[in-house]
C-alpha cells in the first residue's frame, strides 16, 4: 500500500505521464504505449525494489527509518522544482513500443518513485509488493493521461497539485526522520 500511495502521488507531479500521453498522441496508438508503459515501470520499481532488499539486511532499523524519511524528503523537495519542458520528438523513430519503453526506463531510472520503492522496499517484509504496489500506483496515473493526451495537461493546474504533493512528502518525511532519530 506504501509504494502505491507513494509511486501515485510522485507521478502526479512528474513529467512521465506527460511524456507517454505524447507518445500516445505522437503514434495514435494509446494500447501498445499502455503496454510499453507497464513494461517499463514494472522494470524500474522491480530495480529499485532489488536495491531495497539489497542494502535492508545491511541497515539498522532506524538507519531503515532514516533512508525513508530522506527518501521523502527528496520527494518533496524535487516536487518543487518546476518541470522542464518535454523535448520536441524528433528523428528516427524505433516504432511505438520500443520508443515508448526506452524513453520511459531513462527518464525513471534514479528517479523519486524508484528511490521511494527502495526505500520502501528496505522497511518491508515483502519487497515485491513494494514493487508491484509502485507499478500500480504509477500505472494509476499514467494509464489516465495516455487516454486524455498531451493536451489535457495544459489544462490541468500542475504547480498547485506539486505545491501540494511536495508538503505532504516534506511533512511525511521530516515526521518518519524526527522518529527515526528518536526526537518523537
Amino acid at each position: 500500500m506504501a509504494g502505491f500511495v507513494a509511486a501515485l502521488l510522485t507521478q502526479a507531479s512528474d513529467r512521465a505521464p506527460w511524456l507517454s500521453a505524447r507518445l500516445a498522441d505522437q503514434f495514435a496508438t494509446r494500447r501498445a504505449v499502455i503496454i510499453a508503459v507497464a513494461l517499463a515501470v514494472a522494470a524500474s520499481n522491480a530495480i529499485g525494489a532489488a536495491g531495497g532488499a539489497l542494502v535492508a539486511p545491511l541497515m539498522t532499523p532506524n538507519a531503515r527509518a532514516l533512508l525513508l524519511g530522506l527518501a521523502m524528503l527528496s520527494a518533496g523537495m524535487t516536487a518543487l522544482w518546476p518541470a522542464k519542458p518535454l523535448p520536441q520528438p524528433g528523428g528516427r523513430s524505433l516504432g511505438v513500443f520500443a520508443t515508448a519503453v526506452m524513453s520511459l526506463l531513462a527518464m525513471s531510472m534514479g528517479d523519486r518513485t524508484q528511490l521511494l520503492t527502495a526505500a520502501i522496499t528496505a522497511r518491508s517484509n515483502l519487497p515485491a509488493f513494494a514493487a508491484i504496489g509502485a507499478t500500480i500506483g504509477t500505472l494509476a496515473v499514467h494509464i489516465p493521461a495516455i487516454v486524455a493526451g498531451e493536451q489535457a495537461a495544459r489544462r490541468l493546474p500542475t504547480r498547485a497539485v506539486s505545491v501540494a504533493i511536495a508538503a505532504l512528502f516534506i511533512l511525511a518525511g521530516a515526521i518518519a526522520l524526527l522518529s527515526a532519530l528518536r526526537l518523537i
